[in-house]
């Protein structure tokens, strides 16, 4: 495979004024978001696919990525939801004999602007230190003090509602629809290898657009409600948590992952808050509290929940900790059918440490 690109100057500009200078990859133009890193060693198609990031310029922490190609079965959601990519090495040649396309070719289909070229591991170091900021990519003809002032003008991720940029407009069904058990699924930004693990273990599913309510799912009959992860500030969603209080107060079975953690948090009068740098990547050690066994789980978040709300409130059990900062990473109802992850149980890409959670879900609905 000899494929080859053309190479053009970019530019990498932090919202603090730090500026980088690369090369070009995927389409030529100018691109924003908030910069965050990953430091997943692989599965590079499932993270630009996962909806999680839309908004969000991925910084990639392995040396190398497009060395596999793509393939249409690793995708997450139909097209790539990153805002842009920073990387150190962008291979266009692959080796992988499956592969379909080169990653080059990917992002020029998706519209995707990146730099490559660039010292990764500094850039990291940078970000790790200072927080999450805004950043802004162009392979443009653009001066330094054009692209500051574009920059000034997107807003922050905090108070940033997206989910219903991402979400199905269209209610959807999958699985057999004589499966035993049916599954409402609210779509905050769905990875459908979530709905995978549960259509394996014999369900039949209802995706619903994130502004569906209580009562348009209910007429699924459903004996259990998924709500999704998705990108975005969990703070501004009212829709969603009065959604989620509902079908807690009904009391039929919920399991809720990453953001519909966070709506399960916020229904019950617990706060959110923006991290300084968020969970990414693919190993991340969380520790299960009522089992006392430790797991690496795949993550991908940029707010938590409080621990002091979930400590103080009498109907809420802790279930799970973060091991290397202590934050909150599950939950429990102690008095209704309702837990929640912080974390990716269905681990696309990642290890399966943690599956067990929708056979979990699966025996609450029995």
């Amino acid at each position: 495979m000899n494929r080859s690109v053309n190479k053009f100057p970019a530019t990498l500009l932090l919202a603090d004024g730090t500026v980088y200078t690369g090369t070009s990859i995927g389409k030529i133009g100018t691109t924003t978001g908030e910069i965050c890193f990953n430091t997943g060693m692989t599965g590079y198609q499932e993270i630009f696919t996962d909806p999680s990031y839309s908004g969000q310029i991925l910084l990639q922490t392995n040396v190398h990525i497009g060395n596999y190609g793509v393939h249409a079965t690793e995708e997450e959601s139909d097209d790539i939801k990153i805002a842009g990519l920073v990387c150190k090495n962008f291979n266009v040649p692959f080796s992988r004999k499956q592969a379909l396309q080169t990653v080059q070719e990917y992002f020029a289909l998706n519209n995707v602007v990146g730099i490559a070229d660039v010292d990764s591991r500094e850039i990291v170091r940078h970000v790790r230190n200072k927080g999450a900021m805004n950043a802004i990519i162009s392979s443009e003809a653009k001066t330094i003090e054009e692209l500051k002032a574009e920059l000034a003008a997107v807003p922050s991720m905090e108070g940033l509602e997206l989910s219903s940029t991402v979400s199905t407009k269209q209610t959807y069904f999958l699985g057999n629809d004589a499966a035993p058990k049916r599954v409402a699924v609210l779509d905050l930004g769905v990875k459908k290898n979530i709905l995978r693990c549960l259509v394996e273990r014999d369900t039949y599913l209802a995706v619903f657009n994130c502004k569906s309510t209580f009562e348009e799912m209910m007429q699924f009959k459903p004996d259990g409600f998924m709500i999704s992860n998705g990108p975005g500030d969990p703070a501004v969603m009212p829709y969603a948590v009065e959604t989620v209080r509902k079908i807690v107060e009904a009391g039929v079975p919920l399991f809720g992952i990453c953001l519909g953690h966070q709506m399960l948090a916020e229904s019950q009068g617990l706060k959110t808050f923006k991290m300084f740098n968020g969970h990414r990547g693919l190993n991340h050690p969380v520790k299960n509290i009522i089992t006392g066994q430790c797991e690496i789980t795949s993550q991908n978040h940029g707010f938590g929940v409080r621990m002091e709300d979930t400590l103080n409130h009498p109907g809420i059990l802790l279930s799970h900790v973060n091991l290397n900062d202590n934050t909150v990473e599950g939950i429990r109802l102690k008095d209704r059918k309702a837990f929640s992850v912080q974390y990716h149980p269905e681990a696309a890409p990642g290890p399966e440490d943690s599956r067990y959670l929708f056979d979990d879900f699966i025996q609450l609905m029995n």
